[in-house]
């Protein structure tokens, strides 16, 4: 093993030279996700899966990326035989949707809103009860379904965002938690989610963080560690350069004890 500084946090990663001998060989040279870049260092090869760490700006990403098809159908029922006992924790999960949506109102209270990923619709419902006119998406049925069926004073699409944008309004707050680390273009997700976005709206953004001082040193031992359901591992840096590139401004960085990135940030008003 051999250790290269990506910024001031460590990351482990494996030469080329000690690659497993089995190790599948990409059929195209890896570009960043993030940041566009060519030069890399291999990560890791896990379970036959090669993933590399970007020179340019610290990213990691499974090589090559699962397919937009790939995803809808990892994502068919995301939560298996365990949806019954997921959906059994409604309560907690409304509490903290409550919380993270007043903490939100205070800087966008108001007008449209939308969850990228609603899962079950709870963070919907808590923007409905706060004043919002309140929307969730989701390419989960499973999640689709029962959001209808226990909150249906709210709007619940089930679609991939590609599919959503172009028939969508414009809204003033867009959620996502825990969505951008699955996807295969994050560029041009986030470059749909602006489109998305009224001017002067907001985005609150979340994903795992690679580069965070908790992070497992084993990377197979961190939770947030999972591909290819997760194909794409930001730093703040490279998450921030990324909304930036696709016009975001006032990107802030919350803090969080646990291995994650949180940001805030906006679409011009002028727009």
């Amino acid at each position: 093993m051999i250790n290269r500084e990506v910024g001031r946090i460590t990351t482990e990663t494996i030469s080329a030279a000690q690659a497993p001998l089995d190790a599948p060989v990409p059929s195209a040279p890896p570009i960043c996700p993030a940041c566009g870049g060519r030069g890399h260092d291999l990560f890791i090869v896990h379970d036959g899966m090669t993933l590399f760490s970007c020179r340019a700006c610290g990213t990691v990403h499974l090589h090559p990326r699962p397919t937009p098809a790939d995803v809808t159908a990892l994502y068919s029922d995301a939560y298996g035989n365990a949806s019954e006992s997921y959906f059994a924790k409604v309560e907690k999960k409304l509490r903290r949707s409550r919380r993270r949506i007043a903490a939100l109102a205070r800087v966008k209270s108001g007008g449209r809103f939308l969850d990228i990923g609603c899962n079950g619709g709870f963070m919907v419902e808590a923007a409905r009860e706060r004043g919002f006119e309140a929307y969730g998406l989701d390419i989960d049925p499973v999640s689709i379904d029962y959001a209808r069926k226990h909150y249906p004073a709210n709007r619940f699409v089930l679609a991939p965002l590609e599919d959503y944008a172009p028939h969508a309004p414009r809204f003033d707050l867009i959620y996502c938690s825990e969505v951008i680390e699955h996807l295969a273009d994050p560029g041009g997700f986030i470059d749909r989610v602006f489109e998305l976005l009224a001017p002067g709206g907001l985005l609150f953004l979340t994903t795992p963080d690679i580069s965070h001082w908790r992070r497992e040193r084993d990377v197979t031992r961190w939770d947030g560690f999972c591909p290819p359901s997760h194909c794409v591992y930001f730093t703040p840096r490279s998450l921030t350069a990324l909304l930036r590139r696709a016009g975001f401004i006032g990107v802030e960085r919350r803090w969080s004890f646990k291995p994650g990135i949180k940001l805030t940030c906006r679409k011009p008003a002028s727009i």
